[in-house]
């Protein structure tokens, strides 16, 4: 089994409010380089700030059109890089280093600041920036949509922001901040961590719980109870559809406020559960997910497989969507048509 080695865990810097000044960015020029789910999100919010934003996408891209009927001066990546006090790469992680070597790094001014939204290129090793450029993160814990809509409720959420490299006029650490401040992050709070942090954190998390965890233990659920004789209706109620409302006290209340909301019968359950599915086998598997994403195996294959078309991402899409589930899916929300809303 893959060792995960012991880190001492350390209390996060934690900055809010005035102690995350835009200041550092006033009259300087930001290129979001990318105009999809996170980047659309910045660029909007930065301009709201009274930021100078400018806007970069692949050549031809349909984003780039998308960017100017939205007010904003749009063009290829190249161009925009070249202008770039702060440049944001907010490509997708598949598509970075390639772009990277083609159209951004050799038009970035000397001692410009480069920003990421995720760890990954530069955490395993896909791109690795000039030796001039100051290298940060600032990273939403929240879909683009989420970033958006709380900055115009007047609010915020959390993010991560990290410096891996300083450039020459010191100026990197700041244009961070300024960065988090400018898309309302700071308004909840900006987390200091590391690149590193966040892309192993991140992966993970969403291999374990959030995304891998929370699908297998639906589908396996769902199975069973059809097995066992109950519709598929019913089945996916009680294991998929009603995960939202258990999701949503989780995410508001916490772990024990969550408890505290449910039945004393479902409170039960949960104990019960826990100790029947959480042993050492389940550590070990847990441990062994956490050691391929450290290790790079992960960032590795996935990079590999895009490169080949995406024969294994291809053949696992292909696979899910044609699950029972899906069709169990399908007549339970018809049942409920502000679902298409959502």
């Amino acid at each position: 089994m893959p060792e995960v080695p012991h880190r001492t865990p350390s209390p996060s810097l934690i900055l809010r409010g005035a102690e995350a000044p835009i200041e550092p960015l006033v009259g300087k020029t930001i290129a979001v380089l990318g105009y999809g789910n996170q980047g659309r999100a910045h660029a909007l919010n930065l301009r709201d700030s009274g930021l100078k934003v400018v806007v970069g996408g692949r050549p031809g891209s349909t984003r780039v059109e998308q960017a100017r009927r939205e007010g904003f001066e749009a063009m290829d990546l190249r161009d925009a890089a070249a202008r770039a006090d702060l440049a944001i790469v907010a490509l997708p992680d598949q598509a970075q280093p390639a772009a990277w070597g083609r159209w951004i790094e050799d038009a970035l001014p000397r001692g410009a600041v480069v920003g990421f939204v995720h760890g990954f290129a530069i955490r395993f090793g896909f791109i690795a920036p000039r030796a001039d450029l100051g290298v940060v993160l600032v990273a939403p814990k929240g879909p683009g949509a989420t970033v958006r809509a709380r900055y115009e409720e007047g609010l915020g959420i959390p993010a991560l922001f990290a410096i891996e490299r300083e450039n020459a006029a010191g100026t990197a650490r700041a244009t961070a901040i300024a960065w988090g401040a400018g898309i309302g992050c700071a308004r909840s709070g900006l987390i200091e961590a590391s690149f590193a942090a966040e892309a192993e954190s991140d992966l993970f998390g969403e291999q374990a719980v959030l995304c891998g965890g929370l699908l297998a233990l639906v589908h396996e659920s769902y199975a069973l109870l059809v097995e066992a004789g109950y519709s598929p209706e019913v089945a996916y109620i009680e294991c998929c559809h009603e995960v939202k409302q258990v999701a949503d006290l989780l995410y508001a209340r916490g772990p024990d406020g969550m408890r505290r909301a449910i039945s004393d019968t479902a409170e039960f359950g949960a104990f019960v559960a826990e100790e029947a599915l959480v042993d050492e086998h389940l550590r070990a598997k847990l441990r062994a997910l956490l050691a391929d994403v450290r290790s790079g195996a992960f960032a590795e294959r996935f990079m590999r497989d895009h490169d080949a078309g995406h024969p294994a991402f291809g053949a696992w899409r292909r696979a899910a969507s044609a699950h029972p589930i899906e069709q169990a899916s399908a007549t339970v929300r018809g049942l409920m048509p502000w679902l298409k809303d959502a």
